[in-house]
């Protein structure tokens, strides 16, 4: 077993405990699971080392669960547990709205045991006659069902990408390849994929095709062919392989990374030129006659387009622009000058401050805001206004012992709270350099009193940003109710600037949001909502959010020096 597996395992115990009703154990076992999947280390080399008990939250229980798994393969404990809880009821909890307590009493009640008949349940309106389900509940239940459906056995992109560019630099070191890039969706960064396409530019591609099956994360070998091959690896995704001359290498980069609207789009704008656009190169249609091909450039300035970066190939005026000149200069990683919303062992992280700053610098980072909870999220040890106050000096310190070489911002990420007053006193949050404003706290709440719910908070003259601005986790819970519109309108008018949460499961704003709050004239900042100091790394899943929505530099909070930061955010000078 590899530590993804066991991360599952422990996942799955959780929710096992959960239905069971068991209190503190779920909660322990999924931050063990968190932070086995965070690992850098093989969990059989922490284990020969006598180390397992060094990972953060795992005791030496845990530790001979782990042991057991990876020596045996199996757990008597889940198995154990597996007996004592109804099948199928793990599977419901990963409907959105559907929590252990709510399933165990469908079970009970109607005898649910899976998605399919909870939906049919749904639809024929049998939860009317469960004490405390009424048609709201069927609602939002149903809402949860359709957003589970829609994410289908899709991954998330920032799961998927490690994978794909891991696999890419095995292949590369493997072979001396002429081209290799990742295509597909993975390539145009779409939240979720649905597998992982890899394309070589080879004159001779059979040695490629064998270094590709005998991938040692490859669990089964699909099909394997001159020029097409594919795999499913032990993670569950598949990825498919394919190879084409070098002289076509262009084309079929384009062809293969989409999207389909986007191709046959391009391919129309040819039929009009007289031309054939396939895969293999851009013809003539009278002669057969190649004229394009080689590399993407070549083939949409032979149809009279500017080239249009990967992440914008939608179908959704792309092309357009690009035959007026309008493309925009897109947001790149190289843009972002520091990381604003960062946790750290103060509240729920599981880093220490002096260790975020440190890491942050050496990304190159020249600011970094120090974002842990308020008082009101307790779960997450938020922190009361005399624990903040002591943080704020504690990262003034920091930024001394920096010594020039990092800006460490003191902020909160204060919650919203349910009239949309803010979770610190004006005396306090003046004294802060950055302010993230987020609702963490009745998701539920019906469209008009959510929307005035964040304009008040939006309006207090105290936020700087808006965290994470629709509250969706992609694939578990769906975007609460708010008129982003009216939204955008009043942070445009109060100078607040909406997040693009960068953790892979939240990405939120989503890029049509980002579009969106774009033309209202909303600036945007990009963060991690990092709570160790891996998490960092996640700023690139923000940028390519960001470069989804049509972003540039001018449209990026944080692609300001930090001269110009402090200046934009009223606070302390440097």
């Amino acid at each position: 077993m590899d530590n993804s597996e066991v991360a599952q395992v422990f996942f799955e115990i959780a929710d096992l405990l959960d239905l069971q009703d068991v209190a503190f154990k779920p909660v322990a076992y999924r931050r063990a699971a968190r932070n086995i999947e965070a690992l850098e280390e093989d969990l059989n080399k922490l284990l020969a080392d006598g180390r397992i008990e060094e990972i953060p939250g795992v005791g030496e229980a845990m530790a001979k669960k782990i042991e057991e798994l990876l020596t045996t393969g199996k757990l008597g404990y889940l198995e154990k547990l597996r007996s004592e809880v109804p099948a199928g009821l793990v599977e419901i909890l990963r409907v959105p709205d559907v929590g252990p307590k709510t399933a165990m009493v469908l079970h009970n009640d109607l005898g649910i045991s899976s998605i399919e008949e909870l939906k049919e349940a749904v639809l024929g309106h049998k939860l009317h006659g469960i004490k405390g389900f009424g048609e709201k509940t069927e609602e939002r239940i149903l809402q949860g069902i359709r957003t589970l459906e829609a994410k289908g056995g899709r991954t998330l992109l920032g799961l998927a990408l490690p994978v794909g560019q891991a696999y890419v630099e095995y292949l590369r070191a493997s072979q001396k390849l002429d081209m290799i890039g990742i295509a597909g969706s993975l390539r145009r960064g779409k939240e979720t994929v649905g597998d992982i396409d890899i394309l070589v530019g080879d004159d001779q591609p059979a040695a490629v095709m064998e270094a590709f099956v005998s991938y040692p994360q490859v669990a089964e070998v699909l099909m394997k062919g001159p020029t097409k091959s594919s795999v499913r690896l032990k993670d569950g995704l598949q990825v498919d392989l394919r190879a084409v001359g070098t002289e076509s290498w262009g084309a079929a980069l384009c062809y293969f990374t989409g999207s389909k609207e986007h191709n046959v789009e391009m391919r129309r704008i040819g039929v009009q030129k007289g031309l054939k656009l396939n895969e293999y190169g851009l013809f003539e249609r009278d002669s057969g006659k190649m004229i394009a091909g080689a590399t993407e450039e070549e083939v949409y300035r032979a149809l009279g387009l500017r080239y249009v970066q990967p992440e914008l190939r939608e179908n959704s005026g792309e092309l357009e622009a690009a035959k007026e000149g309008r493309l925009p200069k897109l947001i790149e990683r190289g843009d972002i000058r520091g990381d604003l919303h960062v946790h750290t062992t103060w509240s729920d992280g599981f880093s220490k401050l002096e260790d975020i700053v440190e890491a942050a610098s050496k990304m190159g980072h020249e600011y970094v805001a120090i974002t842990d909870h308020s008082q009101s999220l307790r779960i997450a040890g938020g922190l009361t206004s005399e624990k903040l106050r002591r943080q704020v000096d504690a990262v003034r310190k920091a930024e001394d012992s920096a010594k020039g070489r990092i800006a460490v911002l003191a902020g909160s990420e204060v919650d919203i709270k349910s009239d949309g007053s803010l979770d610190f006193p004006d005396s306090l949050l003046k004294d802060l350099d950055i302010v993230i404003a987020s609702v963490h706290s009745r998701f539920k709440m019906e469209k008009a009193a959510m929307t005035k719910r964040v304009l008040t908070a939006v309006g207090s003259g105290r936020v700087h940003v808006l965290g994470h601005p629709t509250g969706r986790l992609i694939g578990q819970r769906a975007p609460y109710e708010l008129d982003l519109e009216e939204v955008f309108r009043a942070a445009k008018a109060a100078g607040v600037s909406m997040e693009i949460n960068s953790f892979y499961d939240r990405l939120d704003l989503g890029d049509t949001n980002c579009r969106l709050a774009k033309a209202a004239g909303v600036t945007m900042a990009i963060g991690t909502d990092a709570h160790r100091v891996e998490h960092l790394e996640y700023i690139k899943y923000g940028v390519i959010t960001a470069r989804r929505g049509w972003l540039e530099t001018k449209d990026i909070l944080n692609a300001l020096v930090a001269k110009e930061l402090r200046k934009r955010l009223g606070g302390r000078k440097p």
